[in-house]
């Protein structure tokens, strides 16, 4: 190879190493409001492409308010949301759905008068709804039990039926990143195992990039490659999830008294 050749093959794997070291997702010094009360503190948080990151803490920690913040409801007053190289911080919530970005809310949300095939439909509507065929087969084969009740009311399934539905919704449209908001809240222990097996298949057999907000921190942080702390609007420690389940704060505040 000539000389000018291997500067060619130089400048390409650098300029690959860079895009790797780029976190698919990266939120800086972001403070968030309700009216006069801070919510969110002057957040720093990344999550790059391929990993799974748990963000747990106490009920009414911030937690879903920063999920709510990614995707524009509420706003950021101050810092920076970036998602595969695009500030986002200013974008209508619509917009940014359409950016291969999904959630999975708070209390699943889902349609409840549509059927589970109409829940599925307005996932796949982000996208055109282009594959929905492939997809919904695709989104059956994980959650077999939706199968079954393509045509039931989504309001009339069990709540562990719901939270698959509103995780399938959310896939429909193809993410290359997913939001997952207290999947596991108000679920059987069985059920919570399936949907956290689940999202760990997509994860290592399709590479889909996860963030997950969680107060069952056990289960989030075995999940996890990283993990986040937040207290009271503030992130206060990171760490892998491993390194976060075996320190001693961590395991007194949050994973003592039976949560796993």
């Amino acid at each position: 190879m000539s000389v000018a050749g291997i500067n060619v093959l130089v400048e390409e794997t650098r300029a690959a190493q860079a895009r790797a070291a780029t976190p698919l997702l990266s939120i800086r010094g972001v403070s968030t409001y309700y009216g006069n009360i801070r919510a969110l503190k002057g957040v720093d948080l990344d999550v790059n492409e391929g990993e799974i990151v748990a963000l747990i803490g106490a009920n009414g920690a911030g937690k879903s308010t920063l999920m709510m913040t990614i995707f524009g409801d509420p706003r950021a007053r101050e810092g920076t949301i970036n998602y595969a190289g695009r500030d986002i911080t200013r974008l209508p919530t619509h917009e940014i759905a359409r950016l291969n970005l999904a959630q999975s809310p708070e209390g699943r949300r889902i349609f409840s008068r549509m059927s589970v095939r109409e829940n599925l439909q307005m996932g796949a509507a982000v996208n055109g709804g282009r594959h929905f065929a492939e997809d919904l087969e695709r989104v059956c084969t994980l959650f077999p039990r939706l199968k079954e009740r393509l045509d039931q009311r989504g309001g009339t399934m069990s709540g562990g039926e719901q939270q698959m539905l509103a995780i399938a919704r959310a896939l429909m449209s193809r993410p290359r990143l997913l939001l997952l908001d207290e999947p596991s809240l108000g679920l059987a222990p069985l059920i919570v195992k399936q949907i956290f097996s689940t999202v760990k298949e997509l994860n290592q057999r399709d590479g889909l990039t996860v963030f997950i907000v969680e107060q069952n921190a056990y289960h989030a942080l075995k999940l996890a490659h990283r993990g986040y702390v937040m207290v009271t609007g503030s992130i206060t420690m990171s760490g892998t999830g491993q390194a976060l389940l075996d320190d001693p704060q961590v395991k007194a505040a949050y994973l003592e008294g039976g949560n796993h």
